[in-house]
């Protein structure tokens, strides 16, 4: 056997279509889009060899390489990326860091120590952490590229796995190529990586390749290089057959020699420790040894090793040697790693129970014996899991507890939770653990473990850990720390169960505020957060017996968002949280506007705005800034609205929030320019707002925004795409949020209309009539009155059977309409569109009064900037002119409304237009010489089969054409069919499908 050399790598052979692949995709994220790269294969079957090659084919300095570490249960968070901000600043230097933190908040400071002291714990730290780490990478990749390498995904801790997710779906255009690997072998049915790779590969700049084993051929030239010799084909085929190809058993058995005949190791297990047969007892202790120390770390410091290890210095270091000389340990800087994963894996695996407790706790003992020898991010996990193993669960319990605080300290706030249900694990079996936990007791760290749960989404365990806290506290338990601890885990499962629905949220959330001594620091916190959900559901909340004493003691009769705003300014005015008084401010200012008071709600709201910036709290500042541009947008001043939105994105991109407060100011933005017309603009701010990984809630929103500009734009597929994000049950929910079903309701009714289901547009606007409050928001509720009244409108046009459905409901319309509150222009507007649709929608209403009815209508909008509402009750106008023989006097009307839905991209609308000036006889456009060119008919049709196309929208059959047009039934077939030719069209439904799309409906 002819031993590698010291620290050369491992023969490359075959790959080249790999290798081929990985620096094209390089090439083509330097060149365009930043791209992901995700590599699979099984343990040993090259990946890190092959980055290793490909690494060595490009330029010096940019590369940047982390690997994710194995600890078992205990994931260290962020491990991969300490690693590569720890290259970058040592490349790069400290300035590319300080550019990234105006007036110096250095959140990547929770990861390198070394870069000073990190912020306060803020409520959107974590996203300004996630933010920093973007624009670093993109500042180091600057025009020429960069790449990163994460290895071993199968290992990596919630935290990075989350981090990595923000990167793919922000990274943009930054010339920035990620590659990571992953042991496709390892991905079992529950494993985290094997779900988030399904959701990853649906990015369209993410490749997913698995790296295969080698050939027969390629097997005998690695043993080949190994052994110094050519193989023989019997020896070859043996090889290949035992080894399956995989290069790390393929180099392992070469080393022994012998490939035919003779026993050979079955399983990789035995395949790897048979190559080691020749180290002597010093030289595999040390190698057992070193297996426990690497479990919790892909490398071992050489210190570390020789505290354990308990050998002299020259006969340790004889062992190293032999251990390198024979490739089963690499020196890694000041220490060593395993040539492979799995090669320490089997060594570890062959330890007796007595060795591997003895020697976990000896490891345990020596982090706390030499300070400094493995980097601080590391050092309480890793003794959490040293001690943990070594069987001494009072300094598990210590270790686990720092490793919690250093986890909400990086904002990784899974893994905290991971750590102190450890704690809580070993809590009975130590009888000193308060004293280990700061004094906490155990009540309080269930409560600080299900803090951790909120802040990590993960609602469902945030309200099984308030369960059970709350299972701890007596029931007669009076006194204040009692009472605080019942309060705080009723305010956080309330706060779990309003993200779950499951409709008791609000219920603990007023038994919080019922329980919580009103002195005690967190009250107004509790108000602050009532009061927001009362807005939210714009209903006064049902009070239990002692919330209603003590509203009564405050001076409130009702438990309105009014109220309880008031009462959390009040307290936490007394109690100096400043950050409750802002949340309550702008949440007062908020109720305010929405019940018609805009100067004073806009007073107050912009006082909550200002103390928001006074305390750098830009999640607040920016939601008090989307909710003010929500109602000047109510008030018809959308281009103030607008600039707000857009300054407080620009706050947000210059301060690195984009992710985590964006999506929020992105669905107001989506709608204002929905408003005032521009549907693409709509649309990609929406396409945009989606990437950024937005919370649940938003995704609801801005899907709405999506449906209703998809099918203003005649994209109809596009909007049954987008109203795939909106669960039905939504719609008539009474626990939801009322924005959340007005906007759901306004949507999916648009899209049947859209899609001609009138049928279906009827049966929910009755269940929503019946079943929704549209009072609760005024804004919200004309609009979902104003689509009700359109389907109640488009049925009396079809026919007998829709209009008798449709009797009732406008009925309905009306009736609401009357009870629902008028606060400026928009809402004056939209209340004379509902008229003029019930108007139109009357059998017994005369031309005369449904065109005057749309006069009314469009001289509301005209004042708006609002230009598609204007343009369709121009049309419509122009519908019912016609109809009462006044076609003469709808030209202007018919030429702006075309040229406005034009301009808007709002296609059915234009057709509509065009189809009315067709049959007017109008003008729409001027040839070169200034005069009128007549209107033509659409898609290359003749005027009569136009007019067939637009009764076949209507669901005529060919009799109820010929009897509509005088001709006969045989003279209609014949259109029909030249129609289904032109249009290129299957049968009579999609011709009906077409003229909807088209406007002639």
């Amino acid at each position: 056997m002819i031993p590698t050399p010291v620290g050369s790598r491992s023969v490359f052979v075959g790959r080249r279509q790999e290798l081929r692949l990985l620096l094209d995709h390089a090439h083509a994220a330097r060149s365009g889009p930043a791209a992901t790269l995700l590599f699979g294969g099984e343990a040993g079957v090259g990946k890190s060899r092959l980055l290793a090659e490909f690494a060595d084919h490009l330029p010096d300095g940019r590369v940047l390489t982390g690997g994710c570490l194995e600890l078992g249960v205990d994931g260290l968070p962020f491990a991969p990326f300490v690693t590569v901000l720890r290259q970058v600043l040592r490349d790069h230097g400290r300035g590319v860091f300080d550019a990234l933190a105006p007036g110096g908040s250095q959140e990547l400071a929770r990861l390198l120590p070394e870069l000073g002291t990190p912020p306060d714990d803020r409520r959107e730290a974590r996203g300004l952490l996630f933010e920093q780490v973007l624009r670093l990478l993109t500042a180091v990749a600057g025009a020429e590229g960069v790449t990163v390498i994460i290895e071993d995904l199968h290992w990596a801790d919630s935290a990075t796995r989350d981090l990595l997710v923000f990167l793919l779906r922000n990274l943009d255009t930054a010339p920035v190529q990620i590659v990571a690997t992953y042991r496709s072998d390892d991905l079992h049915r529950g494993h985290p990586l094997r779900r988030l790779l399904l959701e990853l590969e649906r990015l369209p700049t993410v490749l997913r390749h698995e790296l295969a084993p080698l050939t027969c051929q390629e097997t005998a030239q690695v043993a080949a290089a190994v052994r110094g010799s050519e193989l023989s084909p019997d020896e070859a085929a043996a090889l290949f057959e035992r080894t399956g190809g995989n290069p790390l058993f393929v180099e392992s058995l070469a080393a022994q020699g012998q490939f035919v005949g003779g026993d050979i190791p079955d399983r990789p297990r035995e395949l790897l420790l048979a190559s080691l047969e020749g180290l002597d007892d010093t030289a595999r202790h040390v190698l057992r040894v070193a297996s426990v120390g690497a479990v919790s770390a892909a490398q071992i410091e050489h210190d570390l090793l020789a505290h354990v290890a308990e050998v002299p210095e020259d006969t340790l270091n004889t062992a190293l040697r032999a251990l390198i000389d024979a490739n089963v340990l690499r020196v890694d800087g000041t220490g060593y790693t395993f040539r492979h994963a799995l090669l320490r894996e089997a060594v570890h695996d062959e330890l007796l129970p007595g060795q591997h407790t003895r020697l976990h706790l000896h490891f345990a003992e020596a982090l706390d014996a030499l300070p400094g020898v493995v980097p601080f991010h590391r050092l309480a996990a890793e003794q959490a899991h040293h001690y943990f193993y070594g069987h001494d669960l009072p300094r598990a319990l210590s270790a686990a507890w720092w490793a919690a605080v250093r986890a909400a300290d990086t904002l990784a706030f899974a893994e905290e939770l991971q750590m102190l249900e450890r704690v809580l694990e070993y809590w009975d079996r130590v009888p000193d653990a308060v004293e280990r936990v700061q004094g906490n007791s155990h009540v309080r760290v269930v409560a600080r473990a299900a803090a951790a749960a909120l802040e990590s989404g993960d609602f469902f365990r945030a309200r099984a850990l308030c369960d059970s806290g709350l299972a701890e506290i007596p029931a007669d338990a009076a006194d204040e720390a009692s009472l605080t601890d019942r309060a705080v885990l009723l305010r956080r499962r309330g706060q779990a169960r309003t993200q779950i629905r499951d409709g008791d949220g609000i219920g603990d959330l007023i038994t919080a505020m019922a329980t919580h001594p009103p002195h005690v620091p967190g009250y107004g916190f509790v108000l602050s957060l009532l009061a927001r959900e009362a807005m939210l559901h714009q209903q006064d909340l049902t009070l239990s017996r002692e919330g209603a004493e003590r509203l009564r003691a405050m001076g409130h009769e009702t438990l309105s968002a009014t109220a309880l705003a008031t009462e959390a300014i009040r307290c936490s005015n007394e109690g100096d949280d400043r950050c409750a008084e802002a949340d309550a401010l702008i949440t007062l200012g908020t109720s305010l506007l929405n019940e018609g008071d805009f100067g004073e709600g806009r007073t107050v709201l912009e006082r909550g705005l200002a103390l928001a910036r006074e305390l750098g709290d830009p999640s607040l500042e920016t939601r008090g800034m989307a909710n003010l541009a929500h109602y000047l947008r109510e008030h018809g001043d959308h281009e103030e609205a607008l600039a707000l939105l857009d300054t407080a994105m620009a706050r947000l991109r210059d301060i690195g929030l984009m992710s985590a407060s964006g999506p929020f100011v992105a669905l107001n933005i989506a709608e204002a320019r929905l408003d005032m017309g521009d549907l693409a603009g709509c649309r990609e701010q929406v396409r945009r707002s989606l990437s950024w990984s937005p919370s649940p809630a938003h995704r609801v929103y801005l899907a709405t925004a999506d449906v209703r500009a998809a099918v203003a734009q005649g994209d109809i597929e596009g909007a049954r795409r987008s109203a795939a994000l909106i669960d039905p049950r939504t719609c008539t929910s009474g626990s939801t949020r009322i924005h959340t079903v007005q906007l759901s309701v306004a949507a999916m009714l648009d899209l049947r209309l859209g899609e001609q289901d009138l049928a279906g547009a009827l049966e929910l606007s009755r269940e929503v009539l019946e079943r929704v409050v549209l009072t609760k928001s005024p804004g919200y509720g004309w609009v979902v009155l104003d689509r009700i009244a359109e389907g109640v409108r488009r049925a009396a046009l079809a026919g007998a059977q829709a209009s008798a459905g449709a009797a009732g409901i406008a009925a309905m319309v009306a009736s609401a309409a009357a009870e629902l509150r008028r606060v400026g222009p928009v809402q004056e507007a939209f209340a004379a569109t509902v008229a003029a649709r019930l108007t139109a929608a009357e059998g017994s209403a005369s031309g005369e009064d449904t065109e005057a009815a749309w006069e009314s209508a469009v001289r509301g909008w005209e004042r708006l900037l609002m230009p598609l509402h204007r343009a369709e009750a121009m049309a419509l106008g122009a519908e019912a002119a016609l109809a009462a023989d006044r076609g003469a006097a709808v030209g202007d009307r018919l030429r702006e409304a075309a040229k406005v839905a034009a301009e808007c991209g709002a296609a059915p609308l234009a057709a509509r237009a065009r189809e009315l000036a067709r049959r007017a006889g109008v003008a729409l456009e001027a040839d070169a010489d200034g005069e009128p060119v007549p209107a033509g008919p659409p898609a290359g049709l003749t005027p009569r089969e136009a007019e067939v196309l637009r009764l076949l929208g209507r669901g005529y059959t060919n009799a109820q054409i010929a009897e509509e047009l005088f001709i006969s039934a045989k003279t209609a077939s014949v259109h029909v069919s030249h129609i289904l030719a032109k249009l290129e069209l299957p049968n009579r439904a999609a011709a009906g499908a077409r003229a909807a799309a088209m406007g002639l409906v």
